[in-house]
């Protein structure tokens, strides 16, 4: 048994000896020989801001970063299943699309080259370290001409069949232009949060339109051009009530469009980030045949502090016991603060300023990441600490249990035997 431990004070603690016999446990934890969904992978996501912040290190300065986000096996997140912007996203530099061309419905016009500079190049810098990192990608905003009002920033795709045509091949050539790339983007998620209107690249759709869209003009043209790409449903930010947006219900999103026989087709999987991790739950129970993933973690503030990081904690046990199959992150790096282009201030893995900082939120994931492989199966637990903690079995036989002990003194529990101690305030990683 070996533990690792993690507090506001010390990011990261090991002991090969955990135990501490003389010490009478207060309370149990086991495991109650349940079973749950098999795990795919973490990751983050790829953004101009970051590939830009990363290139102003040095060679090896960045080598080293890449390598603890990236390399397999590694002491490090070991990143194996990441997501990719179509097009501008709120940590782009700046507004754009892959078709400026106002009417271009064939899209004689599309081209990926803005990505060559700083996005395809941090993948390619992914994919040295992990030849066998999965992607997938959604959009924040279709191309400014078709939408109204036409602008990237807040919005709707202009409901006529030839723009929804144009809009369904616009995407099918963007994961045809990775993939001459190198890059092969095995899901593609339809939208980025369509509940909120944003400042930023954004664009609303109710699921009455995405019924449509993928059961008429996505699904059918991935069918039949690039079958290897899954399309999903995602990545939805609701149910919620946003003054910016429509009124949402879990019914009037997931639930319909799953309901829909010619949408349900299509779809291989939903994925979840902010206000979605309120139906994740009804959605596994509802469609257990179809696989969920956390698409963006909760991104903060700027500040990288110890309270936010036991958030975030608590939403990947959130996530993990509601039957995801993928956790990913938002930003890997970004300078002191993480302001985007609009404004906005987020957390990050890792800060780069005059000093590279490893934030506390990079400890929580890889309290997961280092420890539970693809393949992975959940374990279900019983006892008083179940309710802070999540278990996995790994293809080889290892069991992980990640726990917290949220409370400002130590706990002591019994796990099958063994008298284990956990110190107060702490996030901790037990493997058996």
């Amino acid at each position: 048994m070996e533990i690792y431990t993690t507090t506001q004070d010390k990011d990261w603690q090991t002991s090969a000896n955990p135990t501490q016999n003389e010490i009478k446990p207060t309370t149990t934890l086991d495991f109650d020989g349940s079973t749950g969904q098999t795990w795919e992978g973490f990751g983050g996501c790829f953004n101009e801001l970051c590939g830009k912040a990363l290139d102003n290190l040095s060679g090896s300065e960045k080598g080293k970063i890449l390598d603890d986000l990236f390399l397999p096996g590694a002491d490090g997140l070991n990143f194996n299943f990441c997501r990719i912007p179509v097009g501008a996203n709120d940590y782009a530099e700046s507004w754009y699309s892959y078709d400026e061309c106002d009417g271009d419905y064939e899209m004689n016009h599309f081209s990926i080259e803005r990505d060559k500079k700083y996005i395809i190049p941090l993948i390619h810098e992914a994919q040295k370290r992990n030849p066998d990192i999965q992607f997938f990608a959604s959009p924040w905003s279709p191309p400014a001409w078709m939408k109204y009002p036409k602008a990237y920033n807040y919005g709707t795709l202009v409901w006529t069949k030839k723009n929804l045509d144009a809009y369904a091949r616009y995407l099918l050539k963007f994961t045809e232009a990775y993939e001459n790339e190198g890059i092969h983007i095995s899901q593609l998620h339809v939208q980025n949060e369509p509940v909120s209107s944003q400042k930023f690249p954004s664009c609303i759709w109710t699921g009455k339109q995405f019924a449509e869209f993928i059961g008429q003009y996505l699904g059918p043209l991935f069918e039949r051009c690039k079958p290897d790409t899954k399309i999903w449903l995602g990545t939805l930010n609701g149910p919620e009530t946003d003054s910016r947006a429509l009124y949402t219900r879990y019914n009037d999103y997931a639930n319909l469009v799953l309901h829909d026989p010619d949408a349900y087709r299509y779809i291989e999987g939903i994925s979840y980030q902010w206000a979605g991790k309120y139906a994740v739950d009804v959605t596994r129970e509802s469609f257990p045949e179809k696989k969920l993933i956390q698409s963006e973690n909760e991104c903060g503030d700027g500040e990288n502090t110890w309270e936010y990081a036991k958030y975030v904690y608590e939403l990947f046990r959130n996530y993990l016991t509601g039957g995801v199959c993928a956790y990913v992150y938002w930003n890997l790096a970004l300078p002191p603060k993480g302001t985007s282009t609009w404004g906005w201030s987020q957390n990050s893995l890792i800060t780069i300023g005059p000093e590279i900082k490893y934030n506390h939120e990079y400890y929580v994931m890889k309290h997961f990441s280092e420890f539970i492989h693809p393949g992975a199966v959940r374990l279900g637990l019983k006892g008083h600490f179940t309710g802070t903690s999540a278990a996995f079995r790994n293809p080889d036989g290892q069991v992980v249990l990640v726990i917290q002990n949220p409370f400002e003194i130590p706990q002591t529990f019994d796990l099958r035997g063994k008298t284990v101690t956990l110190s107060p305030d702490s996030i901790n990683t037990i493997v058996l």
